[in-house]
């Protein structure tokens, strides 16, 4: 009941109150990332959500288009601005994704949803992930995030998957705000990107 029902509704309440509450935040980082980025404020990106479908996710955009020479553009670390270090560091770039969780294409608990190309890769195992609605944060994010290996981050998703209940939603949550607010775990390995995930021929 409250997977199919009463974490909709949680969602929508939330995100609904948040963005309300946090809007005048919202409104003064995009001027700030507009300026930054040239016009440009926010990241759009297509990933797959609950059952493989493709939604676009908006986040606010931390980086600049920057190129060099030769055309290509120049490293993460070259294209972060001032703006987008502090958007990042207190993770504001995330709170775009409210939206995202209003319109129905993601939970504010869940499996972050990843890249598309990584789709054809997945054992059936893996592809479990895609069983529930991806999310803001989730079980994964608050056990170690991009400090994990590809198979224990699954292994988190997957049991989350599993074990799904307005109990362990909440733990997840206040743990969240919790390293938020001391600029911990979530926040640092956020810095470190996870490598490309090449596919696992495993069918655990």
């Amino acid at each position: 009941m409250y997977q199919h029902f009463f974490k909709r509704l949680i969602d929508l309440l939330i995100a609904l109150i948040g963005f309300v509450i946090i809007s005048p935040i919202f409104i003064i980082v995009a001027i700030c990332l507009f300026i930054a980025n040239n016009g440009k404020p926010f990241f759009l990106q297509q990933r797959p959500g609950k059952n493989g479908d493709i939604f676009t996710i908006i986040k606010f955009k931390t980086m600049n288009d920057k190129k060099d020479a030769n055309g290509e553009l120049l490293s993460d670390a070259e294209r972060l601005t001032v703006v987008g270090k502090i958007v990042r560091k207190t993770s504001l770039d995330e709170v775009p994704q409210l939206l995202n969780v209003i319109k129905g294409d993601m939970s504010l608990i869940g499996p972050r949803p990843l890249l598309i190309q990584y789709l054809p890769l997945y054992s059936d195992y893996q592809k479990r992930r895609h069983e529930v609605l991806p999310g803001i944060t989730g079980w994964a994010q608050i056990n170690g995030r991009n400090a994990l290996t590809w198979d224990e981050k699954f292994a988190l998703d997957i049991w989350y998957v599993d074990n799904i209940s307005l109990g362990l939603d909440l733990k997840i949550l206040l743990k969240t705000v919790q390293k938020v607010v001391k600029s911990e775990g979530v926040n640092n390995q956020a810095s470190v990107p996870m490598p490309y995930f090449k596919g696992n021929t495993d069918e655990d």
